[in-house]
């Protein structure tokens, strides 16, 4: 099959998110299937760009809604990545270095999608399936059907997966002149109260949704910003496919970022051999547990309880635990950490920011992946952990629930909570710390869960089903 991917994000030419992790791996491996894949996206001004070959593949023209503007695609010429890789230029709107953020990020996706579907309505051949990504993306399938110009599109299958339902597009109806000529007889299907929501129109629209866990899109029918109705309405097309996490990439055993590699079988000395490392150079005990945050310091992740929740760990188990942090996010969150440092000195350091190479020392000489999340729709952090032998202490949510085991459960191999509380998140480091001083349980968990196979090739069969049911 062909299929056509079409985001905001991909790693790594562009990431802010699980997004571009999941548009970056998954085409790889519908290509290892035997399928063609491509992904199309912004050309932002991005290192990436800079550091590669490109050959211009199409220039085009349209119109957002007065305003003409040219178009330019261009294409990656060695398939390093695995995949076809397609970057559409639209000077003044996409030559941007950041992918979201600007005052202008409505009109910036907006002109995307139109120069996307009418670059498509060019081409000579069809594609089996055009796969949409989040709401930057989410007028696609709207366009390619009820878009005049358009017409020829209208039988090609429409995917659109939902990474993140809290983000929706909206834009007001005075905005409704941006989409070219359309069949003003289907505004509903642009519309959910009272604006034009890309990301309902595309549920409306599309021949199948997904969402990146199963326990995901059973929430977004009673927890969807204001879509819930919607989202019970049509819940006969939906359904959650877990993501995968790329093991190529994801490999203790031969990670480019570690100086001490390990495997299942030699995971406790090389996991200590990583933890000594990294507690070296943050002032941390290497003989106590270590914990640790990666990600974005926002309230979706629960990250302006984790400095009240640490403090009081730190209090309860009497300094028998160390804490890193790795993030950035809301200010007061950041401050908040910041203050930390100097009064829980040898317990607790942060870094403020994002590091590619130092999450991955993190994941592999960590004890513990702290995840207190209130929204989390799939999770990779958490396969991250697994894979590396790091245990996932989580809240019970979305893919979270999915895909992590209680210790106290058959087989269980991580610390499952119920809320995202400052007590809730305390007591589950009580836990943590118990179970850490019985090495031999430990020992246990850590090479049950590295050996969980979260790879994409099961992830890709189940998407070929899903686009096989449209043809």
């Amino acid at each position: 099959m062909e299929i056509i991917h079409v985001s905001a994000e991909c790693y790594p030419i562009a990431k802010a998110g699980g997004l571009g992790d999941v548009v970056g791996a998954l085409p790889k491996y519908q290509v290892k299937a035997g399928h063609i894949a491509k992904v199309v996206m912004p050309m932002y001004r991005t290192k990436f760009l800079y550091e590669n070959e490109w050959t211009v593949d199409f220039k085009g023209s349209s119109n957002l809604g007065n305003w003409f503007f040219e178009y330019t695609v261009i294409k990656e010429t060695t398939n390093k990545l695995g995949f076809d890789l397609f970057l559409i230029d639209i000077n003044g709107l996409l030559d941007r270095q950041k992918v979201y953020g600007y005052d202008d990020d409505t009109e910036r996706f907006t002109a995307f999608q139109i120069a996307l579907v009418n670059w498509m309505s060019s081409w000579e051949h069809q594609p089996d399936i055009v796969h949409c990504h989040d709401h930057h993306t989410g007028l696609v399938p709207f366009m390619m059907q009820y878009c005049y110009d358009y017409n020829k599109l209208s039988h090609i299958p429409t995917v659109f997966t939902i990474h993140n339902a809290q983000y929706q597009g909206q834009m007001g109806w005075d905005k409704s002149r941006y989409i070219p000529r359309w069949d003003l007889w289907k505004r509903g299907m642009l519309e959910w109260a009272d604006t034009i929501n890309p990301l309902a129109s595309a549920v409306k629209c599309a021949g199948k949704v997904t969402t990146v866990s199963h326990s995901y899109m059973d929430e977004l029918r009673y927890n969807s910003n204001g879509m819930e109705k919607l989202f019970e309405y049509e819940r006969g097309k939906c359904s959650g496919i877990l993501n995968g996490i790329d093991n190529e990439v994801w490999d203790p055993a031969t990670d480019k970022y570690l100086t001490e590699h390990f495997s299942v079988k030699t995971v406790s000395e090389g996991k200590q051999k990583n933890k000594e490392s990294l507690c070296n150079q943050f002032g941390l005990d290497p003989a106590k547990p270590l914990f640790v945050f990666i990600g974005r310091l926002v309230g979706e992740k629960a990250a302006e309880i984790l400095p009240d929740a640490i403090k009081s760990a730190i209090h309860h188990t009497q300094g028998e635990a160390c804490f890193l942090v790795l993030g950035s996010g809301e200010t007061q969150v950041e401050w908040a950490f910041q203050q930390m440092v100097e009064p829980y000195k040898g317990l607790f350091n942060t870094v403020i920011g994002y590091d590619e190479t130092l999450s991955h020392r993190m994941y592999a000489g960590a004890d513990f992946l702290l995840m207190p999340s209130r929204v989390e729709p799939c999770g990779l952090n958490q396969m991250y952990a697994m894979r590396y032998g790091t245990v996932p202490v989580v809240r019970s949510t979305g893919g979270l629930q999915d895909t992590v085991v209680d210790m106290g459960e058959p087989d269980g191999f991580g610390i499952r909570f119920n809320h995202a509380s400052v007590s809730d998140v305390d007591y589950s480091i009580g836990r943590a710390v118990s179970v850490y001083k019985d090495k031999a349980h430990m020992k246990k968990m850590r090479q049950y869960m590295m050996q969980i196979d979260h790879s994409w090739e099961s992830t890709v069969d189940q998407y070929t089903q899903l686009y096989q049911s449209l043809q």
